[in-house]
Order: structure tokens, then sequence, then C-alpha cells
């Protein structure tokens, strides 16, 4: 089979890492299929491809036939979905872990070839945050429907569209503090997005990586309180960063977590508690990035083309170097 010839559907293609992936195998010559709740407005990732290359359908976890039909066919299919927060039907247990494992089981009864997981570094069935526990619990159910699955943990993810620097700039334009939850320490290594699609598309056209958890993360480590320090600086503004203690921050989290989008919860708080960080294990054991061949790309050579609209005079400012 040439890499040319996969259909590929991607459940959860619409969203931002969707967007990136869906266009990085859309190069590649591969069929696309993306599955969203709502193909209706999903019309935008059409153009990531030539026309009929790419075909929003419809699809919903909570309804496995659903699935079923969308994965029909199908040679290899990756499910993104997944949330920061639960609200209403959407939460960590219906998605993150049920829903891994009727996505797997679509797989395996479409004859799918590979099924890819996405997770996250830290998924961890003992942890204290409710997201890491059942991030862990869906990377187990995917390899109990679709033995071989491969399952994908990535540190925090960035990119135009991210929720991380675009979020914490957007607060620095109005806030004069900006908080450094248990002080700043929790240490990360944020992956560009682009990085991330072109390490899955390349598992996807070499066949590798089934039975593997890969974790993927940038160049270099950087504790909360340095990524913050880095976003005024990109900005141009001048804030305060002010410690807040774990037992303070959840006590706000569980106030703002009763809000329809909320800043924080608590279940983030405790998901702070742990570093966010490639293993050694990983390292050692080529399930990285640079185990694909990849050169990560630093926070330096992209984060200021897009965060620059957060600064006092836009594109007029003077560049960040």
């Amino acid at each position: 089979m040439t890499a040319s010839s996969k259909l590929v559907t991607i459940i959860g293609g619409s969203g931002f890492l969707g967007r990136h992936i869906t266009r990085a195998l859309a190069r590649q010559g591969h069929r696309i299929r993306v599955a969203v709740r709502r193909p209706d407005l999903a019309g935008h990732v059409q153009p990531l491809g030539t026309p009929g290359q790419i075909m929003p359908v419809q699809a919903n976890l909570r309804y496995p036939e659903s699935v079923e039909a969308a994965c029909a066919g199908s040679d290899v299919v990756i499910n993104l979905v997944g949330v920061l927060f639960s609200s209403g039907g959407q939460t960590f247990s219906a998605l993150h872990a049920h829903g891994a494992r009727v996505a797997a089981r679509a797989a395996k009864n479409a004859g799918a070839a590979q099924f890819i997981q996405m997770s996250a570094i830290g998924a961890d069935e003992d942890s204290a945050s409710e997201y890491a526990r059942t991030k862990a619990e869906g990377e187990a159910a995917a390899r109990e429907e679709f033995p071989g699955a491969t399952i994908i943990r990535p540190s925090i993810v960035f990119g135009p569209e991210d929720n991380f620097f675009n979020q914490f700039a957007a607060m620095a334009r109005f806030s004069p503090v900006l908080p450094l939850i248990g002080g700043g320490e929790t240490r990360f290594q944020p992956v560009f997005v682009g990085d991330v699609a072109d390490a899955i598309t390349t598992l996807v056209a070499s066949g590798n990586g089934n039975g593997k958890t890969w974790e993927f993360g940038g160049p270099a480590q950087r504790s909360f309180r340095e990524l913050l320090e880095y976003v005024v600086e990109v900005t141009g503004r001048k804030r305060l960063l002010v410690p807040v203690p774990f037992a303070l921050a959840r006590i706000k989290g569980t106030i703002l977590g009763l809000l329809p989008n909320p800043l924080l919860t608590a279940d983030q708080v405790d998901l702070l508690k742990s570093d966010n960080v490639v293993s050694e294990a990983a390292i050692a054991e080529g399930r990285t990035l640079e185990g694909l061949g990849i050169k990560p790309e630093p926070i330096e050579a992209i984060v200021p083309e897009y965060l620059y609209r957060f600064r006092k005079a836009g594109q007029f400012s003077a560049p960040v170097i």
C-alpha cells in the first residue's frame, strides 16, 4: 500500500491540533475524513487539501454507531478528542476514557491497520487530577480494544491558535498581575503543533509506532515562571508575577470552575503539581520527536509571530529578538 492510497479518519479533526494534522496528512496525499459532531461547522478544513480530498463527516463519541460509520473502510484512525474541563455531557470520563474505547473499537471493526490515540504527558491512573487519570484510562482502553495502538503524549502544544500563550497574553493586556500557581516552579516542555503533526504524518506513512507510547516535547524545558516571563517580554507588557500557593489556587479554581468557560479549575491546579516534560525512558528508547528524525522548533522561532497582536501597537511594535 502506498502512502497516497491510505484513507485516514481523524476523530475531532477540526480543532487546533486536528487542523494541523489534517493539513500535514493532506500534503502527503492521504484521503481524510474529519469526524466531528457538527460537520456543517467544519467546512474550514476542506481548503487544507485538494478538492474532494478532505471530507467532514458526522460522529459523536457518545454515540458509538456514528463513530463506526465514520471509520468504516479506514486504513488509519486517529482519535484527538479531549477537553480541558468537564461540562455537561462532555466529561473527562465520557470523552477521554469511554471515548477512547469507542474510537479504538470502531477502528478495529473497520479493519484499520493503525489506531493512534492522542493522550498527554502526565497521564497517570494514580494522579490527583481527573484529567490525567482519565487520559491514562483512555490509553488502557485503546489498547484493550485495539492491540498495538499507538499512544501520543505531547507536553503543552503551542501554535497560532493555542490555549496557553494566547490565553496568558490576553490576560496580560488587562491584568496588572499574572498568577504563578504553586510558585511557578512546574516545568513544561512546549512543543510546536507543526512538529506534532509532522510526527504523526511520519508514523502514518511508515506504519511504525504500533504498540509504543511516544512523548513529544520541544528542545527546552521551561518553568511556569519562565514561560510567563517570556509572554510579558514578547508582548512588551510590564506585569507583576505573583506566586499563588497550590491550596489557595485550588480554592480559586473551584470557584472559577463554575463558569461556562473557566480560566482555571481545581483539577488544572492538581495537574500543575507535576512537571510536564518528556521522560528519561522515552529519550533513552527514542520514543520522541528526535527519534522520528524531527528537530523540534523552539518557542522563540514561532511564538513572537502570533503574539505580536497583543503588543500595544500590534505589528507596528519593535520586533522581539
